[in-house]
This record gives structure tokens, C-alpha cells and sequence, in this order.
């Protein structure tokens, strides 16, 4: 049966950003990450084997938010390509990055960009 394993409002202060102030004093991001999946019938008999853990693609997502990049389009792609590295089962990787207050010259209360990747 075909579904999705989803992490909602995941937050980080990390150190994205094309400016050199942005990488210096980070920033707060928020993610959003969906994993389309085949579960397993073991998923349905209360088995963590037919599914995706997402305690390990949560562990994965800080692991790639604490490397500083200057583009949240990196960001995601390199989240997105290691998921399905990580994971046989997951089919394909939606990934929603915000920065809080981007420095753009004028209220904005966050910048988005968002990656989808399949096998």
C-alpha cells in the first residue's frame, strides 16, 4: 500500500545564507518533509521494518542542516538525494525549506524554496 512518512515544522538555527553575516550568526529554518513510501505488510502487523523510521530521517535532516551552505536549493536537493539514498523503500522526497527573516531590504516574515526529488 502506497503512503507517505511526513516530518512537519522541523526547526533548526543553521547558517545558510549567501551573505557572510547570515553565516556567521545563522538563522532560524523551518522544514517540512515528505518521504512517499510502499509500506510493507510488517507495517500493518506493528513492524518498524515496513515502513520508514522517521526518527532517521530526522537524524539525517539535522546531520545535512548543519553543514553551511549559501542556498536553501542545496540544502534541500542534498536532503532529498541522501533520503533516498538511505532508504530502499522510498519511492520519492518533498522537501520544504523556510529561512525567517531573509534579509531582503523589507518585512518578510520567511523565505521558501521546495524540492522534489523521485527515483
Amino acid at each position: 500500500m502506497k503512503g507517505k512518512v511526513i516530518l512537519e515544522g522541523l526547526e533548526f538555527h543553521a547558517y545558510h545564507g549567501v551573505y557572510p553575516h547570515e553565516r556567521s550568526s545563522g538563522n532560524k529554518f523551518e522544514l517540512d518533509v515528505v518521504v512517499e513510501t510502499e509500506f510493507g505488510e510488517s507495517a500493518f502487523q506493528d513492524d518498524l521494518s515496513g515502513t520508514i523510521n522517521y526518527e532517521d530521517v530526522y537524524a539525517l535532516v539535522k546531520a545535512e542542516m548543519e553543514k553551511p551552505s549559501k542556498l536553501l536549493e542545496r540544502v534541500g536537493h542534498s536532503i532529498a538525494e541522501k533520503i533516498l539514498a538511505s532508504f530502499p523503500g522510498a519511492i520519492a522526497v518533498h522537501i520544504s525549506i523556510s529561512k525567517f527573516n531573509p534579509p531582503i531590504g523589507g518585512v518578510c516574515r520567511k523565505a521558501s524554496v521546495t524540492i522534489s526529488k523521485a527515483r
